[in-house]
């Protein structure tokens, strides 16, 4: 009996969640799109522009390293660039996201992890409807393999996790430090240029590359890369590697964010 009304609360419990993220996704999404003309697909423009412009910078100087093709170098960049935004939008909303509904989280008891979870998943509905077909539609030209596409929900979960791992992390931290959006702009700059976005891993300097190979979106990059451009079959060490650094970032933003939720309330 005791069991029994324990599943019950739990099942409550998890389906208000569902409810209250339908409802903040929603909302952000309305709210960040209300009046434009494209809507989500506003998303796809600033990706597409810098590619045109680092193709036009690095295109010929890089296309070496890419089979000698510059379309190979286009897809490339597209693809890191696609990655990166995605990972620099939906971190930088998370930061603000507590701080941010803290009016009504003194007012109405809510589970505060809803607000950093609700900015990645609008973003991550916004990459399944933008980003995603083109990333599908690459990767079918260039394997022939529907495998292939279903193999591009492995990095792209990594992806997620990483981003959500660290959207905890600053949400948190930016209850207690409100310059944070300032230092933050910072890191993901460097994480950016530290990512092989425009330029190819092969180019690095060895005593850099250790650097690089901390970075946890490298391998996102490279896997989906390898995946969506190469048409061979999915590397399943770089698969396994984004993921398990994908688990392990999720699971430090989470314990951190946890670990500090008790004092929020103080604050906001």
């Amino acid at each position: 009996m005791t069991v029994s009304l324990k599943n019950n609360s739990t099942r409550r419990e998890v389906q208000r969640y569902w409810e209250l993220l339908q409802v903040l996704v929603s909302r952000n999404l309305k709210l960040r799109y209300r009046g434009s003309f494209l809507g989500v697909y506003w998303s796809l423009l600033n990706p597409l522009i810098m590619t045109g412009l680092y193709t036009a910078i690095f295109g010929a100087a890089f296309a070496e390293y890419y089979g000698n093709s510059i379309l190979n170098y286009v897809l490339a960049a597209f693809t890191g660039l696609v990655i990166i935004n995605f990972f620099s939008a939906s971190t930088s909303q998370c930061l603000t996201s507590v701080v941010g509904n803290g009016a009504l989280l003194n007012k109405i008891r809510l589970p505060v992890s809803i607000f950093p979870v609700s900015m990645i998943a609008a973003n991550v509905f916004q990459f399944a409807v933008g980003a995603f077909p083109l990333l599908a539609i690459i990767t079918l030209i260039n394997s022939k393999s529907v495998i292939s596409i279903l193999a591009l929900v492995v990095p792209l979960l990594s992806l997620y996790l990483v981003s959500m791992g660290v959207g905890f992390l600053v949400s948190a931290l930016y209850v207690f430090f409100r310059d944070l959006p300032y230092f933050y702009e910072l890191i993901v700059f460097m994480v950016g240029i530290g990512t092989p976005v425009f330029y190819p891993a092969s180019i690095v300097p060895a005593p850099v590359k250790p650097f690089l190979e901390i970075n946890p979106l490298s391998p996102i990059i490279e896997g989906i890369r390898q995946i969506a451009l190469s048409g061979e079959s999915p590397d399943l060490y770089l698969m396994g590697d984004s993921l398990i650094r994908g688990i392990i970032i999720l699971v430090l933003g989470l314990v951190c964010f946890n670990w500090l939720r008790s004092q929020f309330m103080d604050l906001l």
